[in-house]
């Protein structure tokens, strides 16, 4: 095991304060996120907030490097999100990731639980956005497509990444099942 990889019932250090959340599509990301930074006193960072503006439109990759820079300065804050073009920021910051790396079953039913309110609701989502049933159920811009094509790639980013040498500061948490991550989240 390398020497940043922690078990996941290693506790989380005092000093720990600036972590940010991985996962596929519908893993509970922002749920943990949210939780996390309530548990720690810390600024919750929704990336997806600052990525999209109303009409599904987004900031070029240029904003938003800028917003998660400002956005990550302090020295504590939660970060959820899987923006590739913003990772080096908050990685490199960042004390500590958490992956949550479920199985796909528990992603896809988590997806779909989440979808269906959402689309139930008409929840306000970032720029003023709501989620359409027949955007995300029968469209190729259907998050339940995405989770399956990105399912396996993050995995592989992501075990790659954890071994990269400039990311030998963090201390990485890897979750594989739900309850895991709330022992977890539970004993902080």
């Amino acid at each position: 095991m390398k020497p940043n990889a922690l078990s996941s019932s290693s506790p989380l250090p005092s000093h720990v304060r600036r972590i940010a959340v991985v996962g596929v599509t519908g893993s509970g990301k922002t749920t943990l996120a949210i939780a996390l930074a309530a548990r720690l006193h810390v600024p919750h960072i929704e990336i997806d907030a600052l990525h999209w503006l109303p009409g599904w439109e987004h900031v070029s990759d240029e904003e938003l490097r800028r917003r998660v820079e400002a956005a990550t300065r302090g020295p504590g804050w939660v970060t959820d999100g899987n923006y590739s073009v913003v990772r080096d920021l908050v990685w490199e910051r960042a004390q500590a990731v958490v992956w949550l790396d479920y199985p796909l079953a528990v992603i896809l039913w988590r997806l779909w639980r989440r979808t269906w309110q959402r689309v139930l609701s008409k929840e306000t989502l970032w720029g003023s956005n709501t989620e359409r049933f027949w955007t995300q159920f029968l469209s190729r811009d259907s998050l339940f497509l995405w989770a399956l094509r990105t399912f396996k790639r993050r995995r592989q980013t992501y075990t790659a990444m954890i071994a990269c040498p400039e990311y030998a500061h963090l201390l990485i948490y890897r979750f594989r099942r739900p309850a895991e991550t709330q022992a977890w989240l539970d004993a902080l």
